[in-house]
């Protein structure tokens, strides 16, 4: 039995971070507007991922500032002071997330299903949704508004690009077939080889298109991003710190595929509807993986995670990690070169 027979006057969805969990979310809650699209939405979200989602068509956004600590919270329990909300879908398992939920009112309190709520997640809702099976993070999030109410659909995005966001990207990228490599993961044992992304780079130029890095503006990038253009021979579009997200978006949507790690941009692509080649060697694929292509990853996390953890992926947590920095160097030039020209055969 749905939690709702017709449509809840207002909701509060919470997922503050990362990028790609967004991303995902962005598509349950799209859902949920065209299904119901009297309900007023409100979401929760992190200060760095709204600057992607500022302008979200027919949703309220309200800013936490992990930064600021409690001072943060309050801030958020300010501005939904005196509102009462039919729902309050909490998505995230984070502690600091969960306290974030007790200034905000709601009737129901919607939490992952007790197996999998983490960091005491349990205590802070008083509904849970029955999901234990599903494995990708989008698909969890689907099985929220499932719960709500909302019949499963394909997903599907409307980021809120401008036209100069668009304009910026074809600026850069002109009109040349564009492969955008974003080299850079959250944490840098999740990055490929700065010498394997060139002699992908090199493949992909003589098989007739430009390629583009992509990335943040944090040193760390920049210096990926150095060695890489360092070690290629030939000329590369370096992008990384060069933009801001709406603009990587629409340089993600002017891309004939993308190359990247486990990583906001991978999934930033997928809202776009970019094809995406992901390579995972710590977090398992079936889980955060793009979501329209996770047939064409390149993943060796099975085999570290049966060597770390003594059992087969089917066997293990869903969240569970591998840990080493030497795992993304078992992926080779020649595996990935080959799950390009698969993937690029179907499109």
């Amino acid at each position: 039995m749905p939690l709702f027979t017709h449509a809840p006057r207002s909701l509060c969805f919470l997922r503050l971070s990362a990028i790609g969990d967004v991303c995902h979310a962005v598509a349950a809650i799209q859902a949920v507007q065209r299904h119901w699209p009297q309900t007023q939405i409100t979401w929760v979200v992190g200060k760095v991922e709204a600057q992607l989602l500022a302008g979200l068509e027919g949703v309220e956004l309200v800013v936490f500032d992990k930064k600021a600590g409690l001072a943060g919270m309050r801030h958020v329990w300010q501005q939904l002071k005196g509102r009462r909300f039919d729902a309050l879908v909490h998505m995230q398992l984070a502690l600091r997330a969960s306290l974030l939920t007790v200034g905000i009112g709601a009737r129901h309190r919607v939490g992952f299903h007790r197996h999998r709520a983490k960091e005491g997640q349990w205590l802070f809702t008083n509904k849970r949704i029955p999901d234990t099976q599903s494995c990708h993070v989008l698909d969890s999030f689907f099985a929220f508004t499932q719960y709500l109410g909302v019949p499963v659909t394909p997903p599907q995005w409307q980021l809120p690009l401008s036209e100069d966001d668009h304009a910026f990207a074809n600026a850069q990228l002109g009109d040349k077939p564009t492969v955008v490599i974003s080299p850079a993961a959250s944490k840098d044992e999740r990055n490929w080889l700065p010498e394997r992304y060139a002699e992908f780079a090199d493949y992909v130029v003589g098989k007739g298109y430009q390629v583009a890095l992509c990335g943040s503006p944090a040193e760390r990038e920049k210096t990926l991003a150095a060695r890489i253009i360092a070690d290629a021979n030939v000329p590369l579009v370096n992008l990384v710190g060069q933009t801001s997200l709406k603009q990587l978006a629409a340089v993600l949507a002017c891309a004939d595929a993308v190359l990247a790690p486990d990583s906001g941009p991978a999934h930033m692509a997928t809202t776009q509807g970019t094809p995406v080649l992901g390579l995972y060697g710590h977090s398992n694929p079936k889980r955060t993986g793009p979501y329209n292509n996770l047939a064409d990853v390149v993943s060796v996390y099975e085999t570290f995670a049966e060597q770390q953890h003594g059992k087969p992926v089917e066997q293990l947590a869903w969240s569970t990690r591998v840990k080493g920095d030497h795992v993304m160097a078992a992926i080779d030039t020649q595996q990935v070169i080959d799950a390009f020209e698969t993937m690029m055969a179907t499109q």
